[in-house]
């Protein structure tokens, strides 16, 4: 019979023994990201439909996922290299090893390199890496050209230079006003005076009145005043013109802080556990166009496993092969893009004509806040 090894047999114990371990390169499926444990797995897996939907999506625009694939491969090589090795050299298979021990990794047989000669080669070219050739094969060092650790160093070398200026600027000065009270002191003479008295017979008296003078007190008179009291309408209406004024300076505020909120939110990617989009591509048939779904899991910030909604079927996607969904007013809503990126919100009112809608935030701080002109692919309906 077939099927799966029952719990507690030898048959499962070795299988699990072998799947414990990093498997074989080349039994992996990068657009799939599954792992086959022998030849006879990962030929059942190339035939299956999930594959061939996958396959279908990389016909479409397979040096994108190439090239996508290369760089995270080799963002995560430097990376490591960095963090682990810093700038020292350091023998190039020893940080691929270590590199490999994630099975999460990106398999280099999903990139643009087919063995690691080809990728060191490359990192010399590119100027990331220097590397030398000897006889115990290829060695990289790492070149530090962060942008935060160059800045740093700029930073120093600045404050060390502005320090020393400062520095000589005080000894010099010292040195001005020392060789200036020598001047002085050795041009002026001290100069003396004969002590005198003048009106040596007058004598000294002191008086000392101890009477108290009482004054009489006078009466208080009022004190005039140019003010006036204002009537009541007057102060009301002072009040309303302050209380208007309060309320342009906070919305302006507010407006300033959304600007700031936009700028730093507004990304080129949007995809969001959780919401509903629809499926725009015709790369996987006509089966799958216009058909909705839910995000379950996103995948690199511009990919994402998804569920349709009315199937038990789920597909790997990328962003370009997905909208967003727009429901009926009073529905529930996610903002995946933009300020308010990450908020919940309830649908109020949509408007055709301009192609945007108005949003009641629902919860947090900003709860019960009314944002309007929100643009389409800005929101998209929340999975309930």
């Amino acid at each position: 019979m077939g099927g799966k090894a029952e719990k507690g047999t030898p048959k499962y114990i070795a299988n699990k023994i072998k799947a414990k371990g990093l498997q074989k390169l080349r039994w992996y499926c990068q657009m799939c990201q599954k792992q086959c444990r022998d030849e006879n797995g990962f030929k059942c897996h190339t035939m299956s439909e999930s594959h061939q939907r996958q396959l279908l999506l990389f016909a479409d625009n397979a040096s994108k996922y190439i090239d996508q694939f290369s760089k995270e491969f080799a963002d995560g090589y430097l990376e490591l290299l960095s963090r682990q090795f810093g700038t020292k050299r350091v023998n190039a298979n020893k940080v691929y090893q270590d590199y490999i021990a994630n099975r999460d990794h990106l398999h280099m047989n999903a990139t643009q390199w087919e063995t690691l000669t080809e990728f060191v080669k490359w990192l010399g070219r590119e100027g990331k890496c220097v590397v030398d050739e000897t006889e115990k094969g290829w060695f990289v060092t790492y070149i530090d050209r962060d942008p935060a650790t160059i800045a740093a160093q700029e930073a120093k070398a600045k404050k060390e230079k502005l320090d020393k200026d400062d520095q000589e600027r005080m000894l010099e000065f010292i040195q001005r006003q020392v060789e200036k009270g020598k001047k002085e002191t050795s041009t002026r003479e001290p100069s003396y005076t004969e002590f005198k008295r003048e009106n040596s017979q007058e004598k000294l008296t002191l008086n000392l009145n101890m009477k108290r003078k009482h004054e009489e007190k006078k009466p208080e008179v009022p004190v005039k005043t140019a003010f006036k009291f204002k009537p009541k309408e007057e102060l009301t209406k002072k009040q309303k013109t302050e209380d208007k004024n309060k309320q342009s300076a906070l919305d302006e505020i507010m407006a300033i802080q959304e600007r700031e909120k936009e700028k730093a939110n507004r990304k080129d990617y949007w995809l969001t556990e959780g919401i509903i989009v629809k499926i725009v591509t015709k790369s996987l048939g006509d089966k799958y166009y216009k058909r909705k779904a839910t995000i379950e899991r996103v995948i690199d910030k511009y990919g994402a496993h998804v569920k349709l909604t009315d199937e038990n079927v789920k597909l790997k996607l990328d962003q370009n092969h997905v909208e967003t969904v727009i429901p009926s007013p009073g529905r529930l809503v996610k903002f995946v893009n933009g300020a308010y990126r990450g908020e919940k919100g309830v649908l109020k009112d949509i408007d055709t004509d301009n192609f945007c809608c108005t949003v009641e935030i629902a919860e947090g701080v900003l709860m019960g806040r009314l944002v309007k002109k929100v643009q389409y692919e800005d929101i998209s309906k929340l999975a309930t």
